[in-house]
């Protein structure tokens, strides 16, 4: 059996651009960056074309400050059939301290699909480590507390509907 490509670090120098009015990086310039290594991690696991379906529990625990370099830690936690949970850590580096924080953490949900728009079955996935096998089991609570938040949610909805017609 072929080793899987479950993992993916991606660096980048956060620059001016990126700043919101305080001087910190904008969340939103975060956020784009890590849509792009859960797509680049996603794909390159399952090497199809994947799209973003679910964004959870994204946590700034800390502001990155333009200058820093920042390191992005992402890894497939769980696939199902042809969804797969990728976990981002974010760690940024005070490149004239060599000072570490972990200032962000998140779970994208990336979906493959084929030419024509439709989902396709990615592999499944391999667990080689006692780390890999809690990351599994928690994302697959995550995805039983999604799905049970969803159905919640569509009750509700139809339920307020009812009052407006």
């Amino acid at each position: 059996m072929t080793k899987q490509e479950k993992s993916l670090t991606m660096t980048v120098l956060m620059t001016p651009d990126m700043a919101n009015f305080s001087g910190n990086v904008h969340g939103g310039s975060l956020l784009k960056l890590l849509d792009q290594v859960a797509y680049a991690c996603a794909a390159k696991y399952c090497k199809k074309y994947v799209v973003t379906a679910a964004l959870d529990q994204v946590f700034f625990k800390q502001q990155v400050n333009v200058g820093e370099l920042v390191t992005f830690y992402a890894h497939v936690n769980y696939v199902g059939y042809s969804s797969m949970e990728i976990g981002v850590k974010v760690f940024a580096e005070d490149l004239r301290t060599d000072e570490k924080r972990h200032t962000t953490s998140c779970y994208f949900t990336m979906v493959a699909m084929d030419d024509n728009g439709k989902t396709v079955e990615v592999p499944r996935l391999q667990l080689d480590n006692d780390a890999e096998i809690k990351l599994y089991e928690a994302a697959k609570m995550r995805k039983k507390l999604r799905q049970e938040n969803l159905e919640k949610n569509r009750a509700m909805h139809v339920e307020l509907l009812k009052g407006e017609l």
